[in-house]
């Protein structure tokens, strides 16, 4: 890795672990803050998540454990509410980078698209539907869900991706580290008890 890239994944850990910003995003804006061209190459992913967690290692390691539990209590809660879609937890959340500034990404399987939305609606949440990119590198519907975290005391963002049914195995590769991308709600568990123990 260069040092520009060094440079670039660093200036956009602060911001990823400081305002809750994407990787991507991050990464353009600590570019252009940099004053590096376009060109520039960013850093991967990978790259990124190590800067992320080196600079909560240095800055939030007294925080940073209590608002991921908080918010992994909280995907757990919505994955329970929403179990009828297969949900499986991924991001930040997932990994154990989050901290209170992070979102939820729950990506459900369903075998019709519009069934969560209807589940939404009957208990009575509101949420806003968009496009997102999928894990495949698809368009998919997410409906995002405001929900108040009383161990934040702060209201988190939760989104949910919808998926067709069968996309569940796709959803299962391991990433580059050889890691599972994400979790289903007994995964989940398992982790909570972890810390727990």
């Amino acid at each position: 890795m260069n040092d520009a890239s060094q440079k670039i994944a660093a200036q956009a850990a602060r911001w990823v672990v400081e305002e809750g910003l994407e990787y991507g995003p991050a990464k353009r804006r600590a570019a252009k803050e940099l004053g590096l061209s376009g060109r520039s190459a960013l850093p991967s992913n990978d790259v990124l998540e190590d800067a992320v967690m080196d600079y909560i290692a240095v800055f939030c390691a007294d925080t940073q454990p209590q608002e991921l539990l908080s918010l992994r209590r909280l995907a757990l809660v919505w994955m329970d509410r929403l179990s009828e879609f297969r949900p499986y937890l991924g991001g930040a959340v997932w990994h154990g980078t989050a901290t209170k500034n992070s979102d939820i990404y729950l990506q459900l399987f369903c075998d019709d698209s519009k069934s969560a939305e209807i589940a939404l609606i009957d208990q009575r949440v509101n949420y806003l539907p968009h496009m997102v990119t999928g894990f495949a590198g698809e368009s998919v519907e997410a409906l995002s869900v405001h929900a108040f975290c009383a161990e934040l005391n702060e209201g988190i963002g939760v989104h949910l991706m919808i998926h067709d049914f069968d996309d569940v195995r796709g959803a299962l590769k391991p990433d580059a580290k050889g890691r599972a991308p994400r979790g289903d709600a007994a995964a989940l568990r398992r982790l909570l008890q972890e810390v727990a123990a």
